[in-house]
């Protein structure tokens, strides 16, 4: 079995606004912020709390395709999210035990980490992200 730990929690919201208001109610930071182009969603995640071993939040902000219409648009806790050393080699272990991912080769998302993610249907409905850190 591939060595993961839990990386973070994936929020779909439909505006910075709504981003930024979330986050200054519980005393949010963002870390880092980009744009995930495969997926039409600029994303923002929270720093790590240094008194804590807690994971941080990746919120995503889309501006088109199916993430704009998650929940009827009102968005939602979308998936979670494991880091792994290899995200090729943990695609080909759930690979060959039959699961289905979302895509065949895995997105590099700006030079800094390669995700994919099974698909529901084979994880009781939650949708996992596998996530390498490259950069």
């Amino acid at each position: 079995m591939i060595h993961k730990r839990l990386h973070h929690i994936g929020i779909i919201l439909p505006s910075e606004e709504v981003v930024k208001d979330f986050m200054d109610m519980y005393g949010l930071e963002e870390d880092y912020s980009g744009y995930v182009a495969p997926y039409h969603a600029k994303y923002i995640f929270t720093k790590m709390n240094p008194d804590y071993s807690d994971s941080p939040i990746e919120f995503l902000i889309p501006d088109s395709g199916v993430l704009a219409e998650y929940n009827g648009g009102k968005g939602g806790i979308h998936h979670i999210c494991y880091e792994v050393d290899d995200v090729d080699a943990a695609c080909a272990e759930f690979r060959e035990k039959g699961y289905k991912l979302l895509e065949e080769t895995c997105p590099d998302v700006n030079g800094i980490m390669k995700i994919n993610f099974v698909r529901p249907k084979y994880s009781h409905g939650i949708l996992v992200e596998f996530m390498e850190i490259t950069g």
